[in-house]
């Protein structure tokens, strides 16, 4: 299938917005992430607008360090993703779930069973983020001292998403026949075990749900490292990346589809959806005066631990002498790998100083953020598209739900003024949205058969 020439559009769900300083605006509701109206008005918000899907991120931890930060960040008291989505997805109709969800601290039925279900709550419009636990806080909350090497969690993770595809194809498409008068209510020939025995997983099956209406639930993977993109190539149909330049998003956008296409998957199987901080004013003033007044409500100490975070807690950032040069290499990260390589490249090619570049981790975490009018919001973003960097975007406001509201007012229609988004929605599932094809069951495939 030929590329089109509309972009795919998400909505990163941060429960404040996506900046730091987000949930101090007088715009933003104190208690978002613990109020079901809030998402649910900003689901109504974004599937008003046609986005095809909400995106919320999630860690089984609280990733910050030291009490001093953790008393000044908003991000703490948040819905668990899968159980967010499962209450949004009988105030929606149209708008497609990802939630994320680790492989490192969850077992492949479990999670299995729990995608299967949302994919039916939603009828056809779950989608499952893969991460592979990336702070340091993960490991102490499920008995062990520290995450398995970075590597090693791919590993694993590709033996756990194998699992887990398999577990979803338990049973055939038609298995249920619930047929009353007979008595018969699953027809068994169409059941299969899946008795997998792997290096970090044993897992029998079958799974006690029927296969989900999309036969899997979309796969969407933000992996940017050396086995990050690997991943991505093999298993990812939607790829969340950072690029904070056009040049970083063609470069990732051609080295991923090369990969993939070495695989034998098609181009238009595989979508590149970089982040994307839009910071929308009616005029360039107007933009930047917001991103002014978010920074200013930013304290030091968050600054301080965000970008510590986010660099992998490798350099004493106390210590440093922050109006000096980041330096151009730094001890690699057990952490979010990807994301420290993406900061460093960037902080060497803009010869950033250490306060420069603490401040930019806090605005966009090495995302492209763009300030400034519709018109200009919208040329980067059809810049970035028509040049091949970007399948779409992962649209991610500074505030919600303010700066939602300004790019789905604003940029949207400027968008679709170039005939570069679409008005509604095309399909009922969000692989007919996403234009991806629906996986066959790999037990009923010619040489595959193992009825039970």
């Amino acid at each position: 299938m030929r590329r089109n020439d509309e972009m795919k559009l998400g909505l990163f769900l941060a429960q404040s917005g996506y900046h730091e300083g987000a949930w101090r605006d007088p715009s933003v509701p104190v208690n978002g992430g613990v109020d079901i109206h809030h998402y649910a008005n900003l689901a109504a918000l974004a599937e008003g607008a046609a986005f095809h899907f909400l995106f919320v991120p999630d860690s089984p931890s609280v990733v910050e360090e030291d009490q001093a930060s953790i008393a000044r960040v908003g991000r703490n008291d948040s819905f668990e993703p899968i159980t967010l989505f499962s209450a949004l997805s009988s105030r929606t109709q149209d708008i497609g779930f990802v939630a994320t969800a680790t492989t490192t601290y969850h077992q492949p039925y479990h999670l299995a069973r729990l995608f299967a279900s949302l994919d039916l709550l939603s009828r056809g419009r779950a989608a499952w983020n893969i991460v592979t636990s990336g702070f340091k806080f993960e490991a102490p909350n499920f008995g062990e001292q520290e995450l398995p090497d970075h590597d090693t969690r791919y590993v694993r993770a590709r033996e756990f998403v194998e699992v887990v595809k398999g577990l979803w194809d338990s049973w055939e498409d038609d298995a249920f026949i619930r047929d009353k008068k007979s008595g018969i209510y699953v027809d068994t020939t169409k059941l299969h075990l899946l008795n997998h025995r792997g290096h970090y997983l044993s897992v029998r099956g079958p799974l006690n749900i029927a296969r989900p209406p999309q036969g899997y639930p979309v796969l969407v993977q933000a992996g940017a490292s050396d086995a990050g993109i690997r991943f991505a190539a093999e298993f990812g149909e939607v790829i969340f990346n950072a690029a904070p330049s056009l040049e970083d998003g063609k470069q990732y956008y051609t080295s991923l589809k090369e990969k993939a296409r070495a695989l034998g998957r098609k181009d238009d199987q595989v979508l590149v959806m970089p982040g994307i901080v839009p910071i929308v004013g009616r005029t360039k003033q107007e933009a930047s005066d917001k991103l002014q007044r978010l920074q200013s409500y930013t304290h030091i100490d968050v600054l301080m631990e965000t970008a510590d975070r986010w660099l992998g807690r490798v350099a004493d950032l106390r210590s440093m002498n922050l109006d000096s040069l980041v330096p151009p290499s730094l001890p690699q990260t057990n952490f979010v790998r990807s994301r420290q390589k993406v900061l460093l490249d960037l902080a060497i090619r803009q010869n950033l100083t250490w306060r420069e570049l603490i401040r930019l981790v806090s605005d966009c975490r090495g995302h492209q953020m763009v300030v400034g009018t519709p018109d200009e919001i919208a040329n980067t973003m059809v810049d970035t598209f028509d040049q091949r960097a970007a399948d779409g975007f992962n649209v991610m406001p500074a505030t919600v739900p303010g700066g939602l509201t300004d790019f789905v007012e604003l940029v949207v229609p400027e968008l679709r003024r170039r005939g570069k988004f679409r008005s509604e929605y095309s399909g009922k599932t969000l692989r007919e949205n996403l234009g991806l094809k629906r996986p066959l069951n790999q037990f009923t495939q010619a040489g595959a058969n193992s009825h039970l």
